[in-house]
Formats: C-alpha cells, sequence, structure tokens
C-alpha cells in the first residue's frame, strides 16, 4: 500500500542505470517520463487508503468500544477494538498475493478496480453495521469481517506506481521523489480527524454515537471512487503501460518471489520498523490513552492531532530534501536514533500536564514525517528487476504488520498494566531494528550489486 522502490544504496545498480539511459531516449516511442503527473497518482491513490484505515483507527477508540463492547469496561472495549484493527494488517498479505494472481490473469485495470471497489464497500459496508444492542455477537463477527476485507482490499490496491515513479525519477532527486510517495498517510489522517472533529464537536453525544460516525464510513466509498478514476487515468494508458513494462514491474507468484529473495522482504521490512512501530503510537494511541485517563477533551486532542497532520506533512517533505544531500541511509539512521531518543521522554510527556501530552504528538508526528518520508522501500532496490514489483508490495505489508499493525494494542494493554514505560520500549525495539537491518543491507550490498 504504498512502497516506494528507491535506491538507498549511494551507487545506483546496473538495472537503475538501465532504467536513466531510457530516461534519455525516445527509443520506445513515447517521450520523456512525466514524473510529476506519477507523483499526482501516487499521493491521491495513497490518500484515499489511509482516509479509510484512519477512520477505521479512530472510530476504535471513539465509536466502537461504545457499540460494539458495551459488555465489558471501556479499556477492555478499546483493546478488544484494537485487535481487529489488527485484523487488516494480518489480511494485507494474502490480498497482495491474490490481487497479484488476479493482474496476471485479467490486466492491471481490472485488479486495481475490483481492489478499490472492494475496499470501499468494505468501509462503507462498516457504516450500516447494526451495534451490539440490536444484535449482539453477529455485529462483532461483521466487524471482523468488513475489516479483514479491508485489508485484503489494500494489500491489492498496489499499482506499481510508486516503483515507476523511483525509477524514473531524476537520480539527483530520487529521495524527493520517494517522498512524494509517501504524503498520502498525513493528508488521508488530516482528512479523517478532521472529519471526526467537526462531527464529534457539533453533534450531541447521542447523536455521534447513534449516526454521526457513520458519515466517514460513507464518504470513504466517495473518495475511493475518485482515486480509482484518478489511477486508471496513469495505469491503462499506453505510455504507462510501457513505462511498467520497461521497467519490468510486471508479478509473479508470491511462492516464486519467497523461493528467490525472500531474505530482502524482511531486510526492508525491518529497516523501516522505527517509522512504522511509531506510526499508531503518535495517530492512535495517543486519543486512546488521553481518553481513558480523561485528561483532556476528546476534541482537544483531535485539534492537536490536525495539527499534526500538518506538521508531518512539512516533516514529508523536508525528508526528501535531506535524503537527497545526506543519503536515505543516514536520514534513516539518524531519525532512528531521534525515535530512540524521543521514545526515552515519551512517558514523562504523556504522563504530564496537557502541554506535555500535546508535546508528544506533535514531536512525535514531526519524526514521523521525516523518517516516514524515506521509510518505505528502502531496500527494495536490492531485489533484481524481476522480483522488484512483487517484493515492494510484500515488504510494504510486512512492514505494516511487524511494526505498526499491534502498536495500538501492545502500548495500550502494557502502558495499563506495568505503566508509559512500555511505549519506550516499543519505539526503542523499533529503533534498534532499523538499525541493525540497515546495518545488514550495508554489508549486503556489495554481494546485491554483483546479482545486478
Amino acid at each position: 500500500m504504498m512502497s516506494s522502490v528507491d535506491q538507498i544504496n549511494t551507487e545506483p545498480s546496473s538495472r537503475t542505470m538501465e532504467s536513466d539511459a531510457r530516461e534519455q531516449t525516445t527509443g520506445h516511442g513515447h517521450g520523456p517520463v512525466a514524473a510529476g503527473e506519477i507523483a499526482i497518482g501516487v499521493v491521491i491513490g495513497r490518500a484515499s487508503e489511509y482516509f479509510d484505515f484512519f477512520v477505521y483507527g479512530l472510530a476504535s477508540v471513539l465509536v466502537f468500544p461504545a457499540l460494539f463492547f458495551p459488555f465489558v469496561d471501556t479499556l477492555t472495549g478499546t483493546l478488544y477494538s484494537f485487535t481487529i484493527f489488527a485484523a487488516a494488517f494480518i489480511t494485507r498479505p494474502f490480498g497482495t498475493a491474490l490481487f497479484m494472481g488476479i493482474q496476471k490473469r485479467w490486466g492491471r485495470g481490472t485488479k486495481l478496480t475490483l481492489a478499490l471497489f472492494l475496499l470501499g464497500t468494505a468501509t462503507a459496508g462498516i457504516a450500516f453495521l447494526p451495534t451490539y444492542e440490536s444484535q449482539g455477537a453477529l455485529s462483532i463477527i461483521l466487524l471482523i469481517v468488513f475489516r479483514s476485507l479491508q485489508g485484503v482490499a489494500f494489500g491489492g490496491s498496489w499499482d506499481g506506481l510508486p516503483s515507476l515513479l523511483a525509477l524514473n525519477a531524476p537520480k539527483e532527486r530520487r529521495g524527493w521523489y520517494a517522498m512524494l510517495g509517501q504524503l498520502g498517510a498525513p493528508v488521508g489522517f488530516l482528512v479523517a480527524s478532521a472529519l471526526f472533529l467537526f462531527l464529534h464537536s457539533t453533534l450531541a453525544v447521542e447523536d455521534f454515537l447513534g449516526w454521526g460516525w457513520r458519515y466517514p464510513f460513507f464518504v470513504a466509498f466517495a473518495i475511493n471512487v475518485v482515486a480509482l478514476f484518478a489511477r486508471l487515468r496513469l495505469v491503462l494508458t499506453e505510455e504507462y503501460t510501457k513505462l511498467l513494462e520497461e521497467g519490468e514491474l510486471e508479478p509473479i507468484p508470491v511462492r516464486e518471489m519467497l523461493a528467490g529473495q525472500g531474505y530482502n522482504l524482511f531486510i526492508g521490512a525491518f529497516a523501516a520498523l522505527a517509522s512504522y512501530a511509531l506510526f499508531h503510537i503518535v495517530t492512535i494511541f495517543p486519543l486512546s490513552w488521553i481518553t481513558l485517563t480523561a485528561t483532556q477533551s476528546i476534541n482537544e486532542v483531535l485539534v492537536i492531532q490536525v495539527i499534526g497532520a500538518f506538521v508531518a506533512m512539512a516533516g514529508t517533505i523536508v525528508s526528501g530534501v535531506i535524503a537527497d544531500r545526506i543519503g536515505r541511509r543516514t536520514t534513516l539512521t539518524a531519525l532512528a536514533l531521534l525515535i530512540a531518543i524521543f521514545a526515552c521522554f515519551a512517558p514523562v510527556l504523556l504522563h504530564g500536564s496537557t502541554t506535555g501530552q500535546d508535546a508528544f504528538i506533535l514531536i512525535g508526528f514531526a519524526l514521523l514525517g521525516l523518517s516516514y518520508g524515506q521509510s518505505s522501500g528502502t531496500v527494495t532496490a536490492n531485489f533484481s528487476s524481476r522480483f522488484r514489483y512483487t517484493g515492494a508490495a510484500l515488504t510494504s505489508d510486512l512492514a505494516w504488520l511487524l511494526g505498526a499493525a499491534f502498536a495500538p494494542l501492545v502500548a495500550l494493554g502494557l502502558s495499563m498494566e506495568f505503566g508509559l514505560v512500555a511505549v519506550s520500549l516499543y519505539l526503542l525495539s523499533g529503533a534498534a531494528g532499523t538499525i541493525l537491518a540497515l546495518w545488514i543491507n550495508r554489508k549486503l550490498k556489495p554481494l546485491t550489486l554483483r546479482r545486478h
């Protein structure tokens, strides 16, 4: 969902150099690559997908404990909601594998249309769910089903545009163009959190829980339709089809990919671990913690998170400039260290005053933007050309599963039991995973280049 193939190594691979050479010629019958146009398609597509996921994440705190788990206390209900929240990240790799097969048989357009229709339908379907009060356990089962379908669809929505963007970006600005593929996350969160803020602040509690919360899930379907046409406009044209084929950005069986270069999946996933571990710790967890401890009002937290989304957008943009100047590996290593330092202060900030909690959110969003802007696809250039398309998609799936899927559940559950030091340990483990993976990638770099 989101992966952007960019060269982390300071030297380009032979495949990348060949791609650069193709940019200088019209021998394939098409003009120069419009990287900016590809970037627009990537940002629109990723923003729509993230909107769906963040709408669900915010509802997991604000709505689902009361409506689907009224038979337990609020903390337990929130933990149950976060358990179902993780279901989409578990099913996402299966969606990637399923839709790779669909693309191979029926084409990229069919695959993307089915995936986004399923994503929009699953998200909108949640808006029609009955509550536990009216249907009992059936309502929870349906919630699990729709959430799992979101993950399947999200895995199937990989269109190769981020890979195409990175392969055709100017060599000296690869960090900048890699960042563009990541902007969809803060944009999606901004729209989702602003919409929930508007509804929660203008409606009475009974109206918000009765019908207001359903509105963002309806909106998701319309957004996905717009995103679908924006992306199909690119991936179905003759020019971009040729570019995808020239870059050998075509699906292969997942089993073959795992057998051939499966080790790169794990290196790539762990290289992004610090950023992905931070992702839901600053977007979803603070809202749940502050809501349960009643140290601020929900509306106050949502306002800070809307501001934080803007901070993350700025950080993402800045990351492109930094990466092009000092290199991606250096940028990611430095950010992992900064996240580790931030982790040490997390308990003090979250357990302190309103100012401290707001500082945790805003600093966290700044670090998230800087790190996430360069985190996705950090080592997918290690994949040989045949494995790159499928490898990039599965690397992203695995990174989300390992780093972000269970973050709200683990952080909230352990924090309530053992204190906020659990948040520190979670983020420190992510930072350690990133630093180790980048070190391993550097050691394997000469072998990778020789294989290419």
